[in-house]
Parts: structure tokens; C-alpha cells; sequence
């Protein structure tokens, strides 16, 4: 009919019918009957003030440990009802009982009132047992297994050296429904920008294919191929993508000096992998990719060092900065699937009721957060943000919208 209306806070395609009353604008250059806007961003966006999402969950998220937790456990909680923990802290989460107890250490921080929860998992190592696994199991709080490369990344080093080692493992992961979230990364002497690609096709490939009874995420994608894959993969495989990697490719790291505050492992790509993992998240009725920030904190002094630490900082934003690609891409109506719906739906969790608001409204985060001691440099500090979200209403669930 080509009139707008606004439905559940997502402009939709109406009709002229007197339900539908208001009308609103077309966009000037609408095209076809489902409209898909290509510029950057489109004027019918333009005209939508506020984005209510049910609440996300974050199934890929750094939180840290010791004093770190006073920082990053509110700003997960703010925006998040869940977020899966990674477990490579130093000593790294190997058994069930360590689990546990890391558990108890996030709560204590979790903010009064708040029904934020964390999922824990479980660092695997070449010696981890398939009793390891039953006992994660029983435990009652360890809902996955990470597998690190040894040497991929930050804390790494006690990872698993080869797969072989650990199959009797995932045998019984697979028998006790745990997921394996996999650090998709070759080591060695392989070209860093062709470190996930290696990975893909020596191990990735050939795991996913030989375990079709275990639900297996491929962390943080990054190259078209691997997304490709993702596509076009078995049903029991699925990834999560960051903010950084969709907001930024290598280019915005390295051209006209460093950034260490987009360094991150995986490190960006280039500008072709980051425009394919746009289209592949924002594609209708995609259901293989989901919301996981992989905010990885670090003082500033670890960053602005001769040898940086790899992460980024993104829990005080992340569902903004999500927001800005699918707005960009002209697919807000999108965005819902992406940040609270596909991630449940594999790891086998309800979606949640409790609704979140998203305001158009600019602003700039601060310089740095106080962190441990220290300070934490957000990404994108000192730069303009597009959409905030806004405090929690009490009360509010996503069934009401």
C-alpha cells in the first residue's frame, strides 16, 4: 500500500487502512514493495526515536577477576539478562569446582536489584577428562566448554595443542548436551590475518562435520569464509560476532598510526570480510549468528606497551554500536533476532520477557572508566554514539511491546 506505521517500535511496511492510522512518511526513495534502504542511514531510520528489543544476552563476554569484577559486572548487567564467562583467567577455570567459585565471585558484584546471571564455562586443556565433563554437568552453572588454540590468545597458554587429545572429551560433552565454543585461530608461525582461515580448514571443518550430535559456536567470526561456512553449515553449528569486527576492519587500526584500543584477537580483517559479515548478520531471517561482544578489558598500561594486550572494551555500548550497523545497513527490524533471539534459541534457553529501550539520543563516552586500580579506555571514547540506552523501566517485558 506503501504507507508506514509503526509496529512493537520497528518501522514495518503498513497499509491505509484506518488501523493503521497515523500514516507515516515513505521513505524519498523507496524502491520496492519491501523496502531495503542502502544509504547510510536512511531517512525513514531517521525518523525513529526510540528501539524497544527484549533484553540480550551476551554469549561471549569477558569479565575478568579480583577487583576487575567491580567494573565490568555492572556494565554487563546493565544491558544484559545473561552473558556466557570465559574461563581463561590466570589460573584459568579447568574444573567444576573453580567454576563454582568464580561464580560466587561475580555475584557479589552483580548490582542489587539486578537479575543479570552469569553462565559459566569451562577451560580445556589436553588433560581435561570426560569426568571433568560430568562434573561441569552436575554442577548445575557450566553451561559450555571453551576450546583455545594454545598460544592464540590472551591466557592461552595451557590450551589444547591438538584436537586429538581431547576427543574421548568431547564425546562426553556431547553426551551431557555441553557446548564447545571454539577460539576458531591456527598458531604458529601462520600469517596473523590468515589465522582463522588456516583454522577453518585443518580443524574447524573437519570437527563440525565429525560431530553432528554437538552444538559447536565459532567465536567472534571475522572472515567471509568462515561466515560462508556458517551459512551454510549443519544445524549444530552457529557463531557469534563482535561489535568491533563489524564496526571496523584493519585499516581503521593501523593507517596513519596505531590503535591500540582496536587491537584484538582476532585481529580486524580487511574491509571485504567486514562488509560480508554485515550482510550475513543483517540477512532476513538469518538464525546462524548471534550477539557475543568478546569485551575483553585491559588497563591501559597493558595496552599502551611495547608488547599490547589484545581486546576491546565495548560493554558500556554494545548494544549501541549494534544497533548503528543494522541502522546503517538499513535493518533495524533485524536487530531483535541478532542481540535476544538466535543465541537462546541454539544454547537452549527461553527468551527473555524483560524488554530494553534503546533512545536515539547522541553521546560520547568518557576517556577512560576506573578499572582495578587503573583505567579502561572504552572503544570508541571521546567519539559520538547515535542511540543510549535507557535506564530499565521496572516491570516492563517484552510480551507488552
Amino acid at each position: 500500500c506503501g504507507l508506514w506505521h509503526r509496529k512493537r517500535s520497528l518501522w514495518l511496511l503498513g497499509c491505509a487502512a484506518d488501523h493503521c492510522r497515523p500514516p507515516r512518511k515513505r521513505c524519498d526513495h523507496l524502491s520496492s514493495p519491501r523496502h531495503r534502504c542502502d544509504r547510510s542511514p536512511c531517512k525513514m531510520a531517521e525518523q525513529l526515536q526510540t528501539l524497544t528489543l527484549a533484553r540480550p544476552d551476551d554469549w561471549h563476554h569477558h569479565l575478568r577477576d579480583g577487583a576487575a569484577l567491580a567494573t565490568t559486572v555492572p556494565f554487563a548487567a546493565r544491558t544484559f539478562s545473561r552473558a556466557i564467562c570465559m574461563p581463561n583467567l590466570v589460573p584459568p577455570v579447568t574444573t567444576a569446582a573453580l567454576a563454582v567459585a568464580y561464580r560466587e565471585r561475580i555475584m557479589k558484584h552483580v548490582p542489587k536489584g539486578s537479575s543479570f546471571e552469569p553462565l559459566m564455562t569451562l577451560y580445556l586443556t589436553d588433560s581435561t577428562t570426560p569426568q571433568d565433563i560430568k562434573d561441569a554437568k552436575a554442577s548445575g552453572v557450566v553451561v559450555a566448554c571453551k576450546l583455545y588454540p594454545k598460544g592464540a590468545t590472551t591466557n592461552s597458554h595451557g590450551g589444547v595443542t591438538d584436537i586429538k587429545k581431547i576427543w574421548r572429551t568431547l564425546d562426553a560433552m556431547e553426551e551431557c548436551g555441553l557446548l564447545l565454543l571454539v577460539h576458531g585461530e591456527a598458531t604458529g608461525s601462520v600469517d596473523v590475518f590468515e589465522r582463522e582461515r588456516s583454522f577453518l580448514e585443518s580443524t574447524f571443518k573437519p570437527l563440525v562435520l565429525s560431530r553432528p550430535g554437538l552444538r559447536i559456536v565459532l567465536e567472534h567470526c571475522t572472515t567471509a569464509e568462515a561466515a560462508e561456512f556458517i551459512q551454510q553449515g549443519p544445524p549444530n553449528v552457529c557463531a557469534s560476532v563482535t561489535p568491533q569486527h563489524l564496526l571496523f576492519n584493519r585499516n581503521h587500526m593501523l593507517a596513519g598510526g596505531i590503535k591500540p584500543h582496536l587491537y584484538c584477537m582476532p585481529i580486524l580483517k580487511a574491509e571485504e570480510d567486514r562488509a560480508f559479515l554485515v550482510k550475513a548478520v543483517t540477512a532476513p531471517g538469518q538464525k546462524k549468528f548471534f550477539l557475543g561482544t568478546d569485551s575483553a578489558p585491559h588497563e591501559i598500561g597493558n595496552k599502551h606497551s611495547a608488547c599490547g594486550c589484545a581486546g576491546v572494551f565495548s560493554a558500556h555500548a554494545s548494544l549501541e554500536f549494534y544497533a548503528e550497523v543494522f541502522e546503517d545497513a538499513g535493518c533495524l527490524d533485524r536487530l531483535e533476532a541478532f542481540t535476544s533471539k538466535n543465541g537462546a534459541d541454539f544454547y537452549g534457553f527461553a527468551r527473555n520477557k524483560e524488554s530494553v529501550v534503546l533512545k536515539r539520543e547522541t553521546w560520547t563516552p568518557p576517556a577512560a572508566y576506573p578499572f582495578a586500580g587503573g583505567r579502561l579506555v572504552p572503544l570508541r571514547s571521546g567519539e559520538t554514539i547515535r542511540w543510549k540506552l535507557q535506564e530499565r523501566e521496572p516491570g516492563f517485558c517484552a510480551s507488552c511491546k
